[in-house]
């Protein structure tokens, strides 16, 4: 399919489909408690069973193009992933998301990565607004937002509940023309 590269670090994104499930598992089972902090996801995926599931769930959001999964490979090695939870063209409305193992943690892999999907979104498939949905207390998700250039655009307050606690949930945004500006800003800079 394809694998684009994150930079020089040996870092790529590439599709998460349903073959890749013992690697997921195995990936899943090394970071489940550093991602579970925050994200159901290794609730989701116990077993190899679970974890096929999970990736043919999105396999069959992508086919209905509703919403899709991306992994990051860090020298061959599954070590994260990326998501739009949902993909709706009609309204031009997508939610991103991410996850990462512990040891690929504070190396910009996530930022890396989903520029390089927002500008997929934006560009080839005309999205107009891309949301970043995170708990409030996970301060490593909404520096992201932040680094991706997304504005705040409120909290759901305690709309979140998570291992028997209710959770703030921060929702924050970029719009396709400050998308578009923030990348030629860059581009400028660069020279």
């Amino acid at each position: 399919m394809y694998a684009i590269s994150l930079g020089d670090d040996g870092a790529e994104l590439r599709p998460l489909e349903p073959w890749h499930a013992e690697e997921f598992f195995t990936h899943m089972e090394r970071g489940r408690d550093y991602i579970g902090r925050h994200v159901s996801l290794p609730d989701h995926v116990t077993d190899l069973d679970s974890a096929r599931n999970y990736l043919q769930l999105y396999a069959d959001k992508r086919a209905a193009d509703s919403g899709s999964l991306h992994g990051i490979w860090l020298d061959g090695k599954l070590v994260g992933g990326l998501l739009f939870r949902i993909f709706d063209t009609a309204m031009g409305t997508c939610e991103a998301g991410c996850w990462l193992e512990p040891a690929a943690a504070g190396r910009g892999l996530v930022t890396r990565g989903m520029r390089v999907l927002i500008d997929w979104a934006v560009d080839e498939r005309g999205m107009h607004r891309v949301e970043w949905i995170a708990p409030s207390a996970n301060t490593p998700s909404l520096n992201v937002a932040r680094r991706l250039g997304m504005t705040r655009d409120g909290v759901l307050r305690q709309s979140y509940v998570y291992r028997d606690a209710r959770h703030d949930m921060e929702v924050w945004s970029v719009l396709a023309p400050q998308w578009r500006a923030a990348r030629v800003r860059a581009a400028h800079d660069d020279h």
